[in-house]
């Protein structure tokens, strides 16, 4: 990437698949944006590496307004520069100081992620790679300096300016009583002879100015000091009295007054040292603990009441009466509690508890529902009003845990790996992989529970088959109503053709104007309803046929659920008003980077957990302005209810195939069948009168011309328009690829046309939201170095248009994890040239194929004969597949390219 200019549009950050943030124009990237000088600057280091981007955000943009994308990996910078500068031997070691992660603060920050682009790539080893990066970057950069490590900071930032070799010490001195704690004042000086740091009193530091005349020496060693001073009233005196320079015995008031300043003393450049029980962020305290679920309701689901209790504690264990009268009366200070000191203040303390007494008698009262428990245990992440400010003052002295009950609960829920193994028994003809079982297993768990959950794999995973195999479970335990599954009008031929192979038994009764026909759907009775499994319709016909909406159903799944991500649309409102038992969502988008499509999918899944849609908003906001959880108590809220494996998980790339094939099932529009029928008519009339090579020629002609008809109206008219919505194809392609986009995967679509290249790239660009690439035989053979190099390059485009002969062979483009046949070669060989540009050696992602294929037209039949390997199929595969067709009878080929119209047409019927 080029270094943004001032004058460009703002650029955007984002995580790439391999962890690391990278930066991209706003236009690439969803979220907010930053230009002008600031956002060249940006760029410009991360030009330079993520590490030198981490770093520059952490050591530069110091105390700057940030967007929450940039201020995540500011504040990941700014630790790991604050670390080198707490380094008492920065100075003398240089770039051989070692910056060491914490890792508990890691694995906090990637429990905070905000919604960014690629934030189910954040994890505490992708974090973890990043401070190496950035730390890498920060040492490079003091080896590159020749001047003090101190000057070096003060260039990126005054703030850094003083950082020093003075250090606080607080230890305990348990052998006083009186005066628990000392408090001691170290400089270093120089490395002893093996090299190791040697530490001072500060009081030695005046003995030497004194003895060497060396004032401005002491003056820089103190400034760190002064600074600190200038706003601690606490340092203030001790520099004032000179208590800085020598030992000091302190009360437990004394040193937790010390313990208070300390992220203060720490950004004025001392380095502080206290006992490893103290945390700034998160001091030890006393709590109100907080227990709901402890028994199993008398019944399950989201309206399940809960039983729910309360009493103070520490560390989690509850304190006996006498001490909670201690600590409840204690003042603002340090209290030695079951042999701990935890800080103390008896009157917050005893508004938090009044404010929780009030909740138990309203539980006692009316119950606590299990999504008002899962709001409890985020840490009310999603209140509002007086309820908000309630659950954001006392927080830090509340810890609500999930009693024995909820805690099984949401072991199965978060670790589904653990729960009791399902089987779906002898109807499903399949060999479930490890991930899936226990993909089925938690689905089960989930709708045993009576709760709606999300399964949100990556595309190419196998949510169908396990879906299908959760039917199989109700069916097994005769669970009743029936389910009902929604769709796309695209996918159902999809779902009716996994149903067949994988659970021919299953009773699947189809509820879609266009694949059943009006009177078909119109005639179906109760009856025929409820003894099915399950029924399979559209997100169209939910708003169009009443009777789904008006009966109850034992469970909802909605596939593609991206689908309802507008609240206010009026499918999304049809879909919201189905009556189910148990709600189940699939999507292979991360819809928790989309904080308005989350609330509205969990408005569906689970209604009322994360409030009305301003609350949320609200909640958001106060999450965005956070400090200290940041989008943590959200994620924690929301995490149970979603399972989302990625191709990339240890877990599943090692158990799955390296190239995974399926047929994307395309309809037609209307202005697609009615050309198609006529180009059907036209050869029905030329078959009449033409014979020999006339007749062969005239066939040919027509196969073309049946391709082109279900690419596009405009690749047979040659109108040169376009239209998007004039293709069923572009319709599936665009399904396809939303979520390769919105994962920062790439793919290769290949299509034999070489006037389709440029069509597909423009239409390709809207969905990726950036320009692409593109190969046909009239690109020159020295440019195509220069297109793969940039297609390989990780922040390079993120798709390559290729005509099937000019990219078929010969080219290394391994960083697509996705192909797409946009229209089919009828030869298996020739497409798996072409699939083997990305499926090759240096692959090291999993490749999905996926074929378009238009329902009822010539191109599901020949599909169909290619898979079904046939004697005739075998023929047409051998090579020349068009010049076989032409060898067939007239009325065979006829039944071969007949135009089926109620399989063809989709939601256009």
């Amino acid at each position: 990437m080029k270094p943004a200019s001032p004058t460009t549009r703002g650029i955007a950050l984002l995580v790439s698949p391999s962890g690391l943030p990278r930066v991209a124009t706003a236009g690439d990237a969803d979220g907010d944006s930053i230009d002008g000088a600031r956002g060249a600057a940006i760029a410009a280091a991360f030009e330079r590496g993520a590490g030198c981007g981490v770093l520059h955000l952490g050591a530069v943009e110091v105390g700057t307004e940030l967007p929450p994308a940039f201020a995540f990996f500011r504040e990941l910078g700014h630790e790991v520069v604050a670390r080198a500068c707490a380094h008492p031997d920065l100075e003398t070691l240089r770039e051989r100081v070692r910056i060491d992660p914490l890792h508990d603060r890691l694995a906090s920050m990637a429990s905070a992620v905000p919604p960014i682009p690629g934030a189910e790539y954040v994890t505490p080893e992708a974090l973890a790679l990043s401070w190496v990066h950035a730390s890498d970057a920060l040492r490079a950069e003091i080896a590159a300096w020749r001047g003090p490590v101190a000057d070096w900071l003060h260039g990126q930032n005054a703030a850094w300016a003083t950082v020093g070799r003075v250090c606080f010490h607080l230890a305990e001195n348990k052998r006083d009583p009186e005066a628990p704690f000392a408090f001691l004042a170290t400089y270093t000086t120089r490395l002893s002879a093996k090299g190791a740091p040697q530490h001072r009193p500060l009081g030695h530091a005046l003995e030497e100015s004194r003895a060497a005349r060396d004032r401005q020496k002491l003056l820089a060693l103190l400034l760190p000091v002064q600074r600190a001073a200038e706003g601690s009233a606490l340092v203030r005196g001790m520099v004032q009295r000179g208590d800085v320079y020598h030992p000091l015995r302190w009360t437990p008031r004394e040193a937790h007054d010390f313990l208070k300043e300390v992220p203060a003393l720490e950004a004025a450049g001392v380095v502080v040292r206290v006992p490893d029980w103290w945390n700034a962020r998160t001091p030890p305290r006393p709590q109100v603990k907080v227990t709901v679920g402890g028994k199993a309701p008398s019944h399950l689901g989201k309206d399940a009441v809960l039983d729910f209790s309360v009493e103070v504690a520490v560390g989690g264990e509850p304190l006996t009466a006498e001490e909670r009268r201690a600590i409840l009366q204690a003042t603002d200070g340090l209290v030695l509690i079951k042999g701990r000191w935890v800080e103390a203040d008896g009157g917050r303390l005893r508004e938090v508890l009044e404010h929780w007494k009030r909740v138990e008698q309203a539980a006692k009262r009316d119950g606590v529902s299990f999504h008002e428990a899962m709001r409890m245990l985020a840490g009310g992440a999603v209140a509002g009003g007086g309820e908000a400010d309630a659950a954001d003052a006392g927080r830090a002295w509340t810890r609500v845990e999930p009693g024995p009950w909820m805690k099984e609960v949401l072991g199965g829920l978060r670790a589904p790996d653990t729960l009791a193994p399902v089987d779906p028994g002898g109807g499903l003809r399949a060999e479930l992989r490890p991930y899936q079982r226990i993909g089925v297993q938690w689905l089960w768990w989930a709708h045993e529970l009576g709760l709606g959950v999300c399964l949100a794999d990556d595309m190419g995973l196998g949510k169908t088959l396990q879906v299908l195999s959760l039917l199989l479970l109700r069916r097994s335990a005769r669970a009743r109503p029936p389910a009902l599954l929604v769709v796309p009008a695209s996918l159902v031929a999809n779902w009716r053709a996994e149903a067949e192979r994988f659970c021919p038994g299953l009773r699947i009764v189809v509820a879609h104007a266009a694949s059943t026909g009006a009177a078909a759907l119109e005639a179906l009775r109760p009856e025929d309803v409820d003894t099915a499994d399950a029924v399979l319709t559209t997100y169209g016909s939910i708003g169009r046929v009443d009777w789904l909406r008006e009966r109850d159903w034992g469970l909802v799944v909605l596939d593609e659920a991206q689908a309802i991500k507008n609240p206010g649309a009026r499918q999304t409102r049809a879909v919201k008003a189905l009556r189910a038992r148990t709600r189940l969502a699939l999507t292979g988008t991360p819809i928790e980077n989309r904080l308005g499509d989350l609330w509205s999918l969990f408005d569906f899944l689970a209604p009322g957990l994360l409030g009305g849609a301003r609350a949320f908003g609200d909640a958001v906001k106060r999450m965005a302005r956070s400090d200290s959880d940041g989008y943590a108590p959200l994620r924690t809220l929301v995490g149970p209810y979603i399972l989302r494996r990625l191709k990339t998980d240890r877990g599943v790339i090692a158990d799955l195939p390296e190239k995974t094939e399926v047929t994307a099932y395309c309809s037609l529009t209307k202005v697609q069948a009615a050309l198609y029928q006529r180009a059907v008519d036209d050869l029905a009339r030329t078959l009449e009168e033409a014979e020999g090579i006339e007749r062969r020629g005239a066939v040919l002609a027509s196969l073309l011309r049946f391709k082109q008809i279900c690419n596009h109206p405009s690749h047979w008219l040659g109108d040169g328009v376009w239209a998007p919505e004039a293709s069923g194809k572009l319709a599936r392609l665009r399904e396809i690829c939303e979520p390769v986009a919105a994962r920062q995967e790439k793919a290769l679509v290949f299509t034999q046309f070489r006037e389709m290249t440029g069509p597909l790239a423009a239409f390709l660009a809207s969905v990726f939201g950036r320009e692409g690439l593109v190969l046909h035989g009239s690109v020159p053979v020295r440019q195509r170095k220069e297109l793969v190099d940039a297609f390989q390059d990780e922040a390079g485009p993120p798709f390559f248009v290729l005509s099937l002969k000019a990219g078929g062979t010969g080219l290394n483009l391994t960083a697509a994890s996705h192909v797409v046949h946009f229209d089919r070669w009828w030869n298996p060989a020739v497409e798996n040239q072409a699939t083997d540009r990305a499926f090759r050696i240096g692959q090291k992602k999993n490749v999905l194929v996926h074929k378009l294929v238009c329902r009822g037209t010539i191109e599901e039949r020949v599909d169909a004969l290619i898979a079904s390997k046939r004697a005739l199929a075998e023929s047409v595969v051998e090579g020349g597949a068009e010049a076989k067709l032409t060898e067939l009878a007239d009325e065979e080929l006829m039944r071969l390219v007949g135009l089926d119209l109620a399989s063809a047409l989709g939601e256009e019927s």
